[in-house]
């Protein structure tokens, strides 16, 4: 028979041993959110799920039971087979723990499978990360990285991340590079999956001394920063990149890959053209259209992405003075070698 377990359980069952986690709920309830590293194995497909629901309401239960029951019947050696293909056990979880994991469990089970349930199911889940999120203690000292567009802020923080410091990458948790062209080549996430991602990421470094991420506005694309993100972008120590703008505008270029999504740029642009001066704004959408980028970006950052920082910054006045380090660089490289200089002498 299968085993109901509590949130806390199952995360204490990832950490000892190999663990498949299922969510069983239908695909587009999947694609909206789930828990992550989860994957998806539906007991009913969306046209299914609206079909037995429709019934449950409108008709009566037993009658979706029994269409229910029709349905699984017929696709029963196939949905098995997928749990096979799994390492592991298995912990399955519908949208509140009732019936959708009660039955993939007994199936299971019934199937010589060893199964766990999840009790409260996914909404359980999101009870806990909003609850968490909302009294969340961030003990790590914070790290700003700060500068213009084209610094390659972000690009930083994979290097770091990757030589082994403790690094938050929000943009790439919000699935978007926050402004207007952001979410051009990217999945943006909504803030259900924002949420999830972000509090495994504070968890994996609640004991780091220190957490590097970059400056963000409070809102990243789809998505919103807790609070404490932002009280911690208050104090903490501001990492300012100072680069060249023919190194911001090759930086840029590599990252958005405009020749892949020109009519996405385009489009994008055009919703911002009305606050640029008007014979600006006419260059940089000929530019743009004759695939002359590294000028369409020498004008957006000189007419409206540079402004717009500077002014943002200008508002930027923290409660408390700040300590504020500013490292002038010709590159990405350099920049990486001043951060990591800067962190050795100070973190030791």
């Amino acid at each position: 028979m299968f085993q109901d377990i509590s949130l806390e359980e199952l995360r204490k069952l990832q950490n000892k041993k190999k663990l498949t986690v299922v969510d069983v709920r239908s695909p587009s309830e999947y694609a909206d959110a789930s828990l992550p590293g989860s994957i998806n194995i539906p007991l009913f497909d969306d046209a299914e799920r609206a079909e037995v629901g429709t019934l449950y309401k409108q008709t009566s239960i037993q009658a979706a039971k029994q269409r229910g029951l029709q349905i699984v019947s017929a696709k029963l050696p196939d949905f098995i087979r997928q749990f096979e293909e799994t390492e592991g056990d298995k912990a399955v979880f519908c949208w509140r723990g009732g019936m959708r994991s009660r039955t993939t469990a007994t199936l299971l089970s019934l199937m010589d499978i060893h199964a766990y349930r999840l009790t409260g199911g996914y909404r359980a889940y999101r009870k806990w990360v909003t609850e968490t999120l909302e009294s969340y203690d961030f003990r790590p000292r914070p790290y700003v990285i700060h500068g213009h567009t084209g610094t390659g802020k972000t690009t930083l923080l994979h290097r770091l991340h990757a030589g082994g410091y403790p690094v938050i990458d929000l943009e790439g948790l919000a699935g978007h590079r926050g402004s207007i062209f952001g979410q051009i080549g990217l999945k943006a996430n909504n803030q259900k999956t924002f949420d999830s991602l972000l509090l495994e990421e504070l968890i994996r470094l609640e004991d780091a001394p220190y957490v590097l991420f970059e400056a963000e506005s409070k809102r990243i694309g789809k998505v919103v920063m807790p609070p404490f993100l932002a009280e911690g972008k208050e104090r903490a120590t501001q990492l300012w990149i100072e680069m060249p703008v023919e190194a911001r505008v090759e930086q840029i270029l590599a990252d958005y890959r405009p020749s892949e999504y020109k009519e996405d740029y385009l489009a994008a642009f055009r919703n911002i053209k009305s606050r640029i001066h008007v014979p600006i704004a006419a260059e940089i959408e000929r530019s743009l259209i004759e695939e002359r980028y590294a000028n369409a970006v020498v004008l957006l950052l000189e007419h409206y992405y540079d402004p717009k920082y500077d002014y943002t910054s200008g508002r930027y006045s923290p409660e408390e003075p700040v300590e504020k380090i500013t490292f002038r660089v010709r590159n990405l490289e350099e920049a990486e070698a001043a951060v990591r200089g800067f962190l050795a002498e100070r973190e030791g």
